[in-house]
């Protein structure tokens, strides 16, 4: 009891109340990326997000946080999400639509931006600057009520000239598709739309300010729309075992997911150059035709992926992922760049997460994978998959909450004869220790081989201290399936 003292006397018939302890694993996701100004929160600030009418009052209709969230929501329509409102810094990038010689019968016009429709109706005998108008009128005016997204640039018009101005400073934009589709009927912007950078997005932003926000508050999930050297190198940092979440100063866990758009080859220099199981890139090619942005790639497969790595009880986080349909993302319009078996087996082999195109064109997740690729200069591979991470993140919650729950508030000592409620004993710790292991077989395996490896012992120089070796055998997925099939014309 820890409320009622021993050493009453009066009469007395009470209860003290207490909680025999009820583990439930929280799977935060949190988003990292612009908002405007118009947002009420405030850059460098953090808040949760329930839902798009939220995104919208927070960081701003068409801000890039909240297409992040609105990608985010509809793969994972259950999953606690918050934002963090990132400053940005630098040039908006500025680019020019000219629009030439309108078909002087007229007819329907489709531009695509950020994989948004944009059509116009255009009749006979429009001209180039009447178009223009509509263009930039549409572009300004857009709204997809079905999923609520807007568009990542603003419109002017002078002219037979559009000008289209990204909603934040940065390099960012650079890498946001705007085109003309091939269509099954003919697209009358075919031929007759033009475009040119004038301004180069410039600037980088920092997450410095937004991971100092986050302060001591969990967040298993941290997706960044920013992959350059100098902020990857801040989330390893905050997620390092030495001084950051994952050290045993703060325990409180936690992954980054980034996007990349480059070659192949550069896509694996740059996993190889961070040999980290903290980080995980989403990756795309630099040709092919990627219509939405790279911020709403990762923020839609990191999402696809919460729901199974947030869940160790029933063994989902376990589970191999290939085939998870990604909503809200198109195939890259190349089909040349859809990655085929050997170029998903060489990216894995090099730290660099992999997607795939099934039959119905979908986008659809392949494999997730950190960047681990030594220990010690040594090959390993042990936290190589991203389940090994959500496993483990998952069974040290578990153990440490059990302890807390059995073994908090205690004395210790090395046997416990009379059986006192408020001694634990080594052998209590181990007892322990091997139940909570049972209790997690969608997680962990071999139980009765781990508890002969488990070691609870007191601490010859510290007495009040418990020293515990706890080997962990997970489950692993089941990736891939090799059969030998043998035909015969007949069985003899």
């Amino acid at each position: 009891m820890n409320n009622i003292p021993g050493n009453l006397t009066a009469p007395l018939f009470a209860f003290d109340v207490q909680s025999g302890g009820q583990f439930e694993n929280e799977n935060r996701l949190i988003l990292l990326g612009h908002g405007l100004a118009a947002g009420s929160l405030a850059a460098g600030g953090i808040a949760l997000c329930n839902n798009r009418n939220d995104a919208r009052l927070l960081v701003g209709g068409g801000s890039m946080l909240e297409t992040m969230f609105i990608a985010a929501r509809r793969n994972a329509p259950a999953q606690e999400i918050w934002i963090g409102r990132v400053a940005d810094s630098g040039t908006a990038e500025i680019r020019t639509v000219t629009i030439g010689a309108v078909p002087a019968a007229g007819g329907q016009g489709i531009l695509l931006i950020a994989g948004e429709v944009i059509s116009v109706e255009i009749a006979a005998g429009d001209s180039a600057n009447t178009v223009a108008a509509a263009i930039a009128a549409a572009i300004n005016g857009y709204y997809n009520r079905f999923t609520g997204m807007s568009l990542p640039f603003t419109a002017t018009v002078a002219t037979n000239v559009v000008t289209i101005t990204a909603r934040h400073k940065g390099t960012y934009a650079t890498g946001i598709d705007v085109s003309i589709p091939v269509l099954d009927v003919v697209n009358a912007f075919a031929g007759v739309l033009s475009f040119a950078t004038t301004t180069a997005g410039a600037g980088t932003p920092s997450l410095a300010n937004i991971i100092a926000a986050m302060t001591d508050d969990p967040f298993e999930m941290i997706v960044s729309a920013f992959g350059d050297s100098t902020n990857l190198g801040l989330l390893d940092d905050f997620l390092s075992e030495v001084s950051g979440r994952w050290s045993y100063a703060q325990q409180l866990y936690g992954h980054a997911f980034y996007p990349k758009t480059d070659t192949s080859s550069n896509l694996v220099t740059a996993a190889l150059d961070r040999d980290t199981w903290h980080l995980t890139m989403i990756p795309r090619f630099s040709a092919g035709g990627f219509a939405e942005p790279d911020y709403v790639w990762v923020a839609a497969m990191v999402a696809r992926t919460a729901p199974w790595l947030g869940s160790g009880t029933n063994g989902d986080v376990s589970r191999n992922q290939t085939g998870l349909v990604v909503e809200g993302l198109s195939a890259p319009r190349d089909r040349t760049y859809w990655m085929d078996y050997p170029t998903r087996d060489a990216l894995l082999k090099n730290g660099v997460s992999t997607w795939a195109i099934n039959r119905n064109g979908d986008v659809t997740i392949d494999k997730i994978v950190t960047h681990q690729q030594t220990t010690n200069g040594a090959p390993d591979t042990t936290f190589r998959d991203i389940q090994r991470i959500y496993q483990l993140t998952y069974a040290l919650k578990n153990f440490r909450a059990r302890l807390a729950y059995e073994h908090g508030n205690k004395a210790l000592a090395d046997s416990n004869p009379s059986n006192l409620d408020a001694i634990s004993t080594p052998r209590d710790i181990l007892a322990t220790l091997y139940h909570t292991y049972q209790s997690m077989p969608g997680v962990l395996e071999n139980s009765e081989s781990a508890l002969q490896a488990m070691v609870v012992t007191r601490d010859t120089d510290n007495p009040n201290r418990v020293n515990v070796v706890l080997p962990l055998d997970f489950v692993n997925a089941l990736d891939i399936f090799a059969g030998l099939a043998r035909v015969y014309s007949q069985f003899r």
